[in-house]
C-alpha cells in the first residue's frame, strides 16, 4: 500500500494541473516488476506484479512547438510490497492511424527503502533518491475511437543526479488499456 508521502505527491501533482484542464483519458495496466534490462542495475527486488493506473489530460496548446504534450498523473502499486510510486509527467501521442507510439517523461515519488544493501555483494541497491525520473514508452493500437491497448515500458531511476555513486533503477514492462472520456 502507498505510504502517506506517495499519496501526498499524487495530490500535489493533481493540484498543479490548471483548473480549466479536464481528464481526457484514463488508463490502467498490469506490469512485470523489476525486469532486467540494460537500463537497470540490481535492486534485489523480486519479479512481482505491478498494477498501474492514471489519468491523461488534453494537450498543452502553449507547448505546440514541442508537439502539445499531454500531462498525466500515474500511480503504480507493487503487489508484493516492493517499490510502489506516484507522480506526474508529459506524454506525446505520435501517429494518427490505428497504430501509434506514446513516449513520455515524468517525476515520481516512491516508497522503496532509503537504504538497502545486497547482503551477498555489500553493494547498495536502494534507488538513491526519494524523487525519481520516470521515462516511459508505449506502442499502441486503437481498438475503437475511445479504446486503445499498448505494450508499455516504464523505468524509474535518479540517473546519478542525486547520488553520483550509484544508479540502480527499476523497469516495468506490461500491457495497458486506455479509455477516452
Amino acid at each position: 500500500m502507498f505510504k502517506p508521502f506517495a499519496i501526498a505527491a499524487a495530490a500535489i501533482s493533481l493540484c498543479a494541473i490548471p483548473a480549466s484542464a479536464s481528464a481526457q483519458e484514463v488508463f490502467g495496466g498490469v506490469y512485470a516488476h523489476a525486469v532486467d534490462t540494460p537500463f537497470t542495475l540490481e535492486t534485489t527486488e523480486s519479479g512481482s506484479i505491478d498494477i498501474a493506473a492514471g489519468v491523461r489530460f488534453g494537450g498543452i496548446e502553449a507547448l505546440d512547438f514541442i508537439g502539445s504534450p499531454e500531462p498525466y498523473i500515474v500511480g503504480s502499486l507493487n503487489t508484493s510490497g516492493d517499490t510502489s510510486f506516484a507522480g506526474a509527467g508529459l506524454s506525446w501521442t505520435i501517429g494518427k492511424g490505428p497504430f501509434y507510439v506514446r513516449p513520455g517523461i515524468g517525476l515520481v515519488v516512491h516508497d522503496g527503502p532509503e537504504l538497502r544493501v545486497n547482503p551477498a555483494t555489500g553493494i547498495r541497491t536502494d534507488l538513491g533518491s526519494r524523487v525519481l525520473f520516470e521515462p516511459e514508452i508505449g506502442v499502441g493500437y486503437r481498438v475503437s475511437e475511445r479504446a486503445s491497448v499498448e505494450a508499455h515500458w516504464m523505468h524509474i531511476s535518479q540517473g546519478q543526479i542525486f547520488d553520483s555513486n550509484q544508479n540502480p533503477g527499476i523497469d516495468m514492462i506490461g500491457v495497458r488499456a486506455n479509455w477516452k472520456l
